[in-house]
């Protein structure tokens, strides 16, 4: 499997499009989630998707081919979410502006679709980088080492990111008067 993505990426930096076209439909999926659940705006997501990938094949000649590949990319995507935020911030915001349209990626495990949505919506109310912790420990199941490696911060602060998640979404859940009901499934992981 490694091999098959160094020979990939050797082809891409010798300028073959379909193997740069094969690279980004091997990690369209994972690039897409963290921009979707880190941005909440599809818009958003899609630009940062794109931005992602100019810019991975505009470093690739710097990745070293002896680390993985996917917290190389991942910490790309999550740079430039990072870039539209201050970008956004800088902005002038409409009031009442949601951004609740695109966490849509199904959260794990069979959870009702009342739940989906509450949670969806609970979500798009936290901090950026407690949304995208949470998101990357519980829907992507990555360690606690794995996020701290691809979002470039300690290993505690994501810890810490991923607890006060789970303690705020709570409260969310509560302040809205919604719990699941005994036969529901729980939230996943949490």
């Amino acid at each position: 499997m490694e091999t098959e993505l160094r020979d990939l990426t050797g082809a891409c930096l010798r300028g073959d499009e379909v193997a740069k076209l094969r690279l980004v439909e091997r990690f369209a999926d994972l690039v897409m989630a963290i921009c979707l659940r880190t941005l909440g705006r599809r818009e958003d997501a899609e630009d940062a998707f794109q931005e992602t990938f100019v810019r991975t094949f505009r470093s690739l000649h710097r990745w070293d081919p002896t680390r993985p590949f996917e917290p190389w990319i991942a910490t790309i995507a999550v740079n430039r979410c990072r870039t539209t935020i201050a970008k956004r911030k800088r902005e002038p915001r409409e009031l009442g502006e949601l951004e609740t349209d695109s966490l849509a990626a199904e959260p794990s495990g069979d959870c009702s679709l009342a739940f989906a949505e509450e949670l969806e919506l609970a979500l798009a109310q936290l901090r950026p980088e407690y949304r995208q912790a949470f998101a990357m420990f519980h829907f992507q199941e990555k360690s606690y080492q794995e996020i701290s490696e691809t979002l470039g911060c300690p290993l505690g602060t994501v810890k810490t990111w991923v607890h006060r998640a789970r303690c705020q979404l709570q409260e969310i859940f509560e302040r809205r008067g919604w719990t699941p009901e005994p036969d529901r499934d729980a939230m996943p992981r949490i």
